[in-house]
C-alpha cells in the first residue's frame, strides 16, 4: 500500500478547501422566493411573515441581552444585533449570502464580547444569535443542495472551534456546542422537507407524464379498433366489386372481348386488394381482440341495445326518423350505433337507473344523434359490469366524430343530467347503399 506523501496530502486538502469554497459561494438555482411556487398565497407569504415576526422579537431581546450581559453600548449592541438578525429577510430568496453575512456577524460579536471586561453571561454568542442563525439554517436546507448544506454545517463548526480556540481570551460555555447541534440538526430537517418536496415533484411529474401516455395509448387503441371495424365495411364493397366485375360478361350480352378482359382485369384487382385488405387486418388485429367475424352493427340493431341495457336496469326510449335506416351509409351508420353505445354504457357506469332517450334524425345532409338522460334517481351501486362499452367512453365518441368530420357536443345539464350530441355528415355521393 503506497503511503501519501506531503505533496499529496496537500494536493488533496487543497482540492477539499476548493470543494468547500465552490459549494459555498455558488448557489442552487434562481433566486426565487422561498415557497414562491406554490398556489396558495399564504403559503408563498408565510416566509415573509416568520421573518418579520422573528425580527420584531429577536432584535429588541438581543440588543438588551448584550447590553446586559457584556456592558456594550447601545449604538454597537443594536449593530450587532440588526447585523444577525435582518439577514433572515434576505435568506427568503438568497439563503447563501445571508449565511455568510451572519456568519460575518457571529464572528464580530464573539470578538467584541470576549475583550470586554464585563461579562455576565455565556459566551460567545447569546439565545437570540442562536436562534436567529438556525432559522437562516433551516432556510438554507430548503432551497440548497446536499454538498451546500454539508459545506455550510462543516464552516460552522470551523467557525465555532476557531471563534473558541483561537486568539480569544475567554473559554466558552455550552453554547458552542449547543450552536453545533442545533444548526446540524436545522440543515437536516431543511434538506430533508426539500428531498421530500422534490421526490414529490418528481413523481408528481411522472404521473402526468404516465396520464398523458396513457390517454395517447386510449386513442391509438381506439383508432386500431375503429380501422378494424371499417375493414368489413370497405371488403364489403369491394367484394361487390369484384363480383359485379366478373359476372358482367355474362349478364350483359354483347359485351366486346376488350371490355370482357377489362372487367376481368377488375374483378382481379378488386381480389387482390381484398387480399391486401386481410393482410392489413391481420397487423392491426391484437391477440387480445375479440373482433370475431361476426357482422359489424349499425342502425338496425339499435333496438337490440336498447332492449340489453333497459334489463340492465335504465329505462331507454329510442326514436329513429322513419326512412333514415335504409339510406344511412354503413360506415357511418356503424359509427352511430358505437356512438350511442359507448354513451349508454357511460350512463350505466355513472347514472344507474337514469331515464335516458335516444334520437337519430336527418337534418339535410347531416345526420343529427342525441343521447341525454336524466339524473339518477338515487345513488345506487353502479351497473357498469352489465354494460359495458367496448371502446373508450368519449375518447372513442371524439375519433368516430372526428373520422366522419363532424362534431360533438358533451356535457353536464343543469338538471343533473348529461348530453351527448353528435352531428355525422352525411356523403351525397354514399346516400344510396351498395
Amino acid at each position: 500500500m503506497k503511503t501519501p506523501t506531503a505533496p499529496d496530502t496537500r494536493a488533496f486538502a487543497t482540492r477539499q478547501l476548493r470543494a468547500l469554497h465552490h459549494h459555498l459561494t455558488t448557489p442552487h438555482g434562481e433566486p426565487t422566493p422561498l415557497f414562491g411556487s406554490s398556489r396558495r398565497r399564504w403559503v408563498r407569504l408565510f416566509p415573509y411573515v416568520l421573518a418579520l415576526i422573528l425580527l420584531f422579537a429577536l432584535i429588541p431581546s438581543g440588543i438588551a441581552l448584550l447590553n446586559a450581559f457584556y456592558g456594550l453600548a447601545m449604538p454597537v449592541c443594536a449593530a450587532l444585533t440588526l447585523a444577525q438578525s435582518t439577514p433572515l429577510l434576505l435568506a427568503i430568496t438568497r439563503p447563501l449570502a445571508a449565511w455568510w453575512i451572519s456568519a460575518a456577524a457571529m464572528v464580530t460579536t464573539a470578538a467584541v464580547t470576549a475583550r470586554h471586561t464585563q461579562l455576565m453571561g455565556g459566551w460567545p454568542w447569546t439565545a437570540p444569535m442562536i436562534i436567529s442563525y438556525v432559522v437562516l439554517l433551516l432556510a438554507l436546507g430548503l432551497r440548497e443542495r446536499r454538498a451546500t448544506v454539508i459545506s455550510v454545517w462543516v464552516a460552522t463548526v470551523l467557525l465555532t472551534v476557531v471563534t473558541t480556540a483561537l486568539g480569544l481570551p475567554r473559554l466558552a460555555d455550552g453554547t458552542t456546542v449547543l450552536l453545533i447541534a442545533l444548526s446540524g440538526a436545522a440543515l437536516l430537517l431543511g434538506w430533508a422537507v426539500r428531498d421530500r418536496a422534490e421526490a414529490r415533484r418528481l413523481l408528481s411529474e411522472q404521473e402526468h407524464i404516465s396520464e398523458v401516455e396513457r390517454e395517447r395509448r386510449t386513442l391509438l387503441e381506439e383508432r386500431t379498433r375503429i380501422a378494424r371495424e371499417l375493414h368489413d365495411v370497405v371488403a364489403h364493397h369491394m367484394s361487390v366489386i369484384a363480383v359485379q366485375a366478373a359476372s358482367a360478361p355474362y349478364r350483359i350480352e354483347g359485351v366486346p372481348a376488350a371490355a370482357a378482359e377489362e372487367f376481368t382485369a377488375i374483378a382481379d384487382g378488386a381480389r387482390a386488394s381484398m387480399a391486401e385488405m386481410r393482410r392489413l387486418l391481420g397487423v392491426l388485429r391484437s391477440e387480445e381482440s375479440s373482433t370475431g367475424r361476426a357482422p359489424q352493427p349499425g342502425l338496425p340493431q339499435l333496438g337490440q341495445l336498447v332492449e340489453t341495457v333497459a334489463r340492465a336496469g335504465v329505462p331507454v326510449e329510442l326514436a329513429v326518423e322513419d326512412g333514415l335506416v335504409e339510406w344511412v351509409p354503413q360506415a357511418l351508420a356503424l359509427s352511430a350505433y358505437r356512438i350511442v353505445q359507448e354513451a349508454l354504457a357511460n350512463v350505466v357506469r355513472h347514472a344507474p337507473g337514469a331515464r335516458t332517450w335516444v334520437s337519430l334524425a336527418s337534418d339535410g345532409p347531416q345526420l343529427r344523434l342525441t343521447v341525454v338522460n336524466a339524473p339518477p334517481p338515487e345513488r345506487t351501486e353502479s351497473l357498469e359490469a352489465s354494460a359495458e362499452g367496448t371502446g373508450h367512453g368519449l375518447v372513442g365518441m371524439r375519433e368516430r366524430v372526428r373520422l366522419a368530420d363532424g362534431s360533438l357536443d358533451t356535457g353536464p345539464l343543469p338538471d343533473g343530467g348529461f348530453k351527448v350530441a353528435a352531428v355525422l355528415p352525411i356523403d351525397p355521393v354514399q346516400e344510396t347503399p351498395a
